[in-house]
């Protein structure tokens, strides 16, 4: 807390992530009119302004715009945790064998990582998601599988230097096995790299589900996902210019907030800073 205390653009971020959080889990209760997220149709209403009975105004089915996106906050989280979550899942492992073992082990690892960098990220995401058909399911996989070599670039890294370190020679002179060093010594030393990319990703993959979802190949209307109904508002721009403003506004918030955290966690968790 003292650290945060100290990091005043930490410490934004720390509550910007805290709002997005609380909307999702409170979401139904907080939105007025939660039935208007399932795609009701209220065409007596439809395109008012901000009001003080709908404080987004409506979109073009007459639905209130403030209970989409709020409740769409709950799909976003969920997009971000999955696509980070598999990212994790498949490049920290084999990030952390690759720098360990070397050899053979790391150089097929790092190969077949470098044929997934060398095409632009959001490029093979588009050509995965219009191969498997849009959707928000095939869009968190797609984005997944071009995630992770991120992880086995940072940890390889970390793990080629923990090699040579002092404390892991003397957990191999003691006999211990190269499962034990790697799960014991090795892995919970990564942990704090991790975390910090994680928490920067979460905000990136929500940004990036959106940008899918705004070209019509991630979630699809009348889904309450912030970028597919940031494609739909564009329709109607400039006139009615504040059905894309609430959601727009979310997903700035939202991805400032996990990379100022994000930039406050590599401080924290870094050693040097602490001495």
């Amino acid at each position: 807390m003292k650290a945060m205390l100290r990091d005043p653009s930490a410490l934004l971020g720390a509550m910007l992530v805290g709002l997005f959080l609380l909307l999702c889990l409170l979401g139904p209760w907080i939105a007025p009119y939660p039935a208007d997220a399932t795609g009701a149709i209220h065409f007596v209403i439809k395109l008012k302004p901000p009001s003080a009975a709908h404080w987004f105004g409506t979109d073009e089915m007459g639905d209130d715009i403030f209970s989409r996106v709020v409740i769409g906050a709950r799909t976003s989280l969920w997009v971000g945790l999955s696509i980070t979550g598999i990212a994790v899942a498949l490049g920290a492992p084999l990030g952390i064998l690759a720098g360990f073992l070397g050899g053979r082990a790391q150089t097929a690892i790092m190969r077949a990582t470098d044929v997934f960098l060398c095409v632009p990220g959001l490029v093979l995401a588009l050509a995965i998601v219009a191969a498997l058909g849009p959707g928000l399911a095939h869009g968190v996989w797609a984005l997944a599988a071009v995630w992770w070599p991120g992880y086995v670039r940072l940890l390889e890294s970390k793990a080629l230097a923990l090699r040579e370190a002092v404390f892991v020679e003397a957990a191999r002179a003691s006999g211990a096995s190269t499962f034990r060093v790697l799960l014991r010594h090795v892995a919970p030393n990564c942990v704090g790299p991790l975390i910090v990319k994680a928490s920067m990703d979460m905000g990136f993959a929500i940004l990036a589900a959106a940008s899918l979802g705004f070209i019509g190949l991630g979630a699809r209307p009348p889904a309450p996902e912030w970028g597919a109904m940031m494609a739909v508002a564009r329709n109607y721009m400039p006139n009615w210019w504040w059905y894309s403003l609430a959601p727009g506004a979310f997903v700035f918030a939202t991805v400032l907030g996990f990379n100022l955290l994000g930039d406050g966690l590599a401080t924290w968790l870094d050693p040097r800073e602490h001495r």
